[in-house]
């Protein structure tokens, strides 16, 4: 008989958690559904509903990588990265966005059931509010983003300051996202970040393209 966790048992303690929603938990530790030990590297699980970042064990956040595990409402972060070098996506494009830094992510929220876009910055994760016409053409002229899987995968997309090159984009997990945005928050000087951000910036995406395929 399996030693792991119970399905129900885990849903019933995570249903009688607070409603807490970090940008994403710190590294180690215990695994917020089963309290065991957990590696630095580990996994994560969404909840759908309130955007809380959990850690989770090999065995908790394998109860959850299924379709339809936890009646929806929890979605393990998947691991994949894939570059989108050849993608349709002009820095005219960009700049009709409105992002007022280098850097963006977009994710499907299927709670709210429509494309959510934030970007990094001395507060934390900002969501632009402005309207996302310009996405809808990018979509329509890429169909590889129609792959991104709601909730737990996102859009990252990074500007060239100088436009003189396309945007850099990848598909990424979502739990990559914010941790880039917590590393921000705390190198973040001035209104563009400032050079340690930048160091930040370059370092973090240089990780991404050592995992994306293409």
């Amino acid at each position: 008989m399996s030693s792991g966790p119970d399905a129900l048992a885990v849903l019933s303690r995570i249903r009688r958690a607070p409603a807490e929603a970090p940008p994403v938990p710190a590294p180690g530790e215990v695994c917020d559904l089963c309290n065991v030990a957990v590696d630095d590297e580990h996994g994560h699980i969404v909840d759908v509903e309130s955007r809380r970042l959990m850690c989770a064990c090999r065995g908790c956040y394998l109860l959850f990588t299924g379709d339809g595990a936890g009646g929806g409402h929890f979605r393990a972060v998947p691991t994949r990265f894939i570059a989108f070098d050849e993608l349709s996506f002009a820095s005219s494009q960009w700049d009709a966005l409105q992002i007022p830094v280098s850097v963006a992510f977009f994710f499907v929220n299927s709670s709210l059931d429509r494309v959510c876009a934030f970007y990094p910055g001395p507060a934390g994760a900002t969501e632009s509010l402005l309207s996302l016409e310009t996405w809808a053409e990018i979509v329509s002229a890429n169909p590889r983003l129609e792959t991104i899987e709601p909730d737990v995968e996102a859009f990252l997309v990074r500007a060239d300051p100088r436009r003189s090159a396309p945007p850099e984009c990848y598909l990424v997990p979502i739990d990559w996202c914010y941790q880039l945005v917590g590393q921000l928050r705390r190198s973040w000087r001035g209104f563009d970040g400032g050079r340690e951000a930048r160091d930040e910036l370059d370092g973090f995406f240089a990780r991404v393209k050592d995992r994306a395929v293409r």
